[in-house]
């Protein structure tokens, strides 16, 4: 059974800085792909980060030049470093695997911003 726990979120003000993690367990020789999502209260889901086995990562136009995303493979862990943080960052943010061709997804951790 593959589970995925999320750590890192937290308050922090406009301009701070915050790193999310996620770490898959279970049986699992390798993973596809991970990324973190993000929900806003009255907004759907979205992908924030994406990074796939090879390495090739892909965001979302509005944390481009902020986020950046990287995968340990070998540990099963995805990290989200985010850098100076807008108000409009706040949500909860799931982290996301794709293993075996099947995708898991963490409880999500809140990251709130202040202005």
């Amino acid at each position: 059974q593959v589970q995925l726990v999320e750590s890192g979120g937290g308050l922090v003000q406009a301009g701070g800085s915050l790193t999310l993690s996620c770490t898959a367990s279970g049986s699992i020789f390798s993973v596809n792909s991970m990324g973190w999502y993000r929900q806003a209260p009255g907004q759907q889901r979205e992908l924030v980060a994406g990074i796939g086995s090879s390495g090739v990562t892909n965001y979302v136009d509005s944390v481009k030049g902020r986020f950046t995303i990287s995968m340990d493979n070998t540990k099963k862990t995805v990290s989200l470093q985010m850098n100076s943080l807008l108000p409009e960052d706040t949500a909860v943010y799931y982290c996301k695997a794709k293993i075996y061709g099947e995708d898991y997804w963490g409880k999500g951790t809140l990251v709130t911003v202040s202005s």
